[in-house]
């Protein structure tokens, strides 16, 4: 069996799936704070466990023999609006789940960690970073990453071979679906506005992964041979784009459906920019990143019409205005008490 915590995630319903459709048997431990409707197609055939990652239990690893570990608060927004919670779920309870899962014989683990922690600036030199980098991350989000990869090496030994999978910026269909990151952005921008704002001159550069390599990429780590991955890390993506190229292809895929114009803003703006080699997953592990940005939109653009993901405003498909909302509900409700009830 195999334990997926963050399973209900915009990665890990996709992964879930992807385990399935290979016979694996899967657990799913995750707090739904968006819900598990993501999994709703697979709900019978997998065993799931709500739970807090910074509390689970010996019982989340009863049958597991490896752990995809992508739980966690998930970007800069969401990182920054409680740095004490994300430093806690994003590096504490990594290291318990991998210490709990070690001491309990589960030998592979992979840890979903980030190419943010490569960022030195939108001015720093512009050059291909590969996985011996100095890594000097300055946001909570990916120190809080950074510092969990430093756990989880110091933790590597004979018996237990932990993964680094460093993931470029997510993009793609998901059934647990997100419009806060770049590419969805666009598309939901075309879709909803017609066209597609790019700020500081669309100069940045980024990495960007399709969600189902990404998952494609854990299972390739699961499965490899304990010489190509004990205590490795790897950059996963599928190609490094200028944001204002990642526009162009945006408006390219969905030129045969809609018209959409392209709104350079050339004003002076702070943000990351960096680049990554690939090289390494592909000589060492055989895995390469295949969906392109235009195929995974034109995917998209059919996807969310026909599943009713249309509905742009809702703030369940951004992490940081869901986040707040549910902290602000939470405040709410413990001083008003029950809505409807008499307490």
């Amino acid at each position: 069996m195999i334990l997926v915590t963050g399973g209900a995630g915009y990665i890990g319903c996709v992964l879930v799936e992807e385990l399935l459709a290979k016979g694996e048997s899967v657990r799913v431990f995750d707090k739904l704070f968006f819900g598990a409707e993501g999994l709703a197609a697979v709900r019978d055939r997998i065993n799931l466990v709500q739970g807090d990652v910074r509390a689970i239990d010996e019982s989340a690893f009863a049958g597991v023999d490896a752990v995809i570990h992508l739980a966690g608060l998930s970007n800069d927004p969401t990182a920054e609006y409680n740095p004490r919670a994300n430093y806690e779920m994003n590096t504490i309870a990594t290291e318990r789940i991998a210490k709990m899962g070690k001491k309990l014989g589960v030998r592979r683990f992979t840890f979903a960690s980030s190419c943010s922690l490569y960022d030195k600036g939108l001015f720093a030199e512009d050059v291909l970073l590969d996985e011996t980098a100095e890594c000097a991350p300055r946001a909570a989000y990916a120190v809080s990453n950074y510092d969990a990869e430093n756990i989880l090496l110091d933790l590597a030994d004979d018996n237990f071979c932990p993964v680094i999978l460093r993931q470029g910026t997510v993009y793609g269909y998901s059934p647990r679906m997100r419009y806060d990151l770049v590419v969805n952005t666009f598309l939901k921008d075309a879709f909803s506005r017609g066209f597609l704002t790019v700020f500081g001159g669309g100069e940045m550069w980024r990495p960007l992964v399709d969600v189902l390599d990404v998952a494609k990429a854990h299972i390739c780590a699961v499965e490899a041979s304990d010489d190509k991955v004990h205590g490795e890390i790897f950059n996963v993506s599928n190609k490094n784009y200028r944001i204002l190229e990642l526009a162009h292809w945006v408006r390219e895929a969905l030129s045969e459906t809609r018209e959409v114009d392209i709104k350079v803003d050339y004003s002076p703006m702070k943000g990351r920019s960096y680049r990554v080699s690939t090289q390494k997953i592909e000589s060492q592990l055989g895995f390469r990143a295949e969906i392109s940005v235009k195929d995974s939109v034109t995917n998209m653009m059919k996807r969310v019409e026909v599943d009713s993901k249309t509905d742009f405003l809702n703030p369940i498909y951004y992490n940081i205005q869901w986040m707040t909302m549910l902290d602000q509900m939470e405040k709410t409700i413990q001083r008003v008490g029950s809505v409807f009830g008499c307490d």
